[in-house]
């Protein structure tokens, strides 16, 4: 028999506002693997102990990596994805920069808090070693009052969920808005999990805005 509460429709449709994008670009191996061991080696240099950090442990580099030679090929593919994405939001732009950069090297157990990076456009980060159980990045739901009322659900999924939790791999770079609170689940593996965060701006802002807030806050 038909559904007589459904008589009344004449059409229907489902409307969808304030999309947030998360781009994610997997290079090839032929390009990734000589630039990670480029990039090992120039952490290594930096940090002579990276291989003995204590379980539960993270190291940071300094933020400057966009001034290393080593990492120069990295940025250049980096800024260029970054044009891609604002043609592609029809931004009107003179010139982005990386205003900041550092390593990320998370020991088995290690975690990363939620956290964004204020002062920036765009944020990303590259994948140079993860494994299984080290191999996801989650971003959170940034609309604080859809937590308000949590009722049961009977399936997960892109429209009740105040959590996604994005899989990685060696090679990845993922860029989204600096405004995205995202955060790095313990590392289940028994190895090092190695990523290259960075910051992009509008080179016009960089002069006035606050320096100090550009890092990984």
């Amino acid at each position: 028999m038909p559904d007589k509460t459904e008589s009344w429709i004449e059409d229907s449709d489902i409307l969808s506002f304030f999309p947030t994008c998360v781009w994610s670009i997997q290079s090839t191996p032929a390009f990734h693997q000589p630039l990670n061991a480029r990039i090992r080696e120039a952490l290594d240099q930096m940090n002579p102990e990276l291989a003995d950090i204590p379980p539960a442990r993270s190291w940071q580099s300094g933020q400057d990596l966009q001034e290393h030679e080593e990492f120069a090929e990295l940025f250049a593919c980096v800024l260029a994805t970054a044009k891609k994405i604002l043609k592609f939001l029809h931004i009107a732009y003179d010139a982005v920069e990386i205003t900041g950069s550092w390593a990320n090297v998370n020991a088995p157990g290690a975690a990363h808090a939620m956290h964004n990076h204020p002062n920036n456009y765009l944020s990303g980060v590259y994948y140079v070693q993860t494994q299984p159980g080290a191999d996801t990045i989650n971003f959170h739901d940034p609309r604080l009052q859809t937590g308000i009322i949590r009722p049961p659900v009977t399936e997960l999924s892109t429209h009740n969920t105040d959590q996604v939790v994005v899989e990685v791999s060696t090679g990845k770079l993922l860029m989204f808005p600096a405004w995205l609170t995202h955060s790095v689940a313990p590392n289940e593996s028994g190895e090092m999990r190695i990523s290259i965060s960075f910051n992009i701006m509008f080179s016009r802002f960089t002069e006035e805005v606050s320096k100090p807030l550009w890092g990984d806050e």
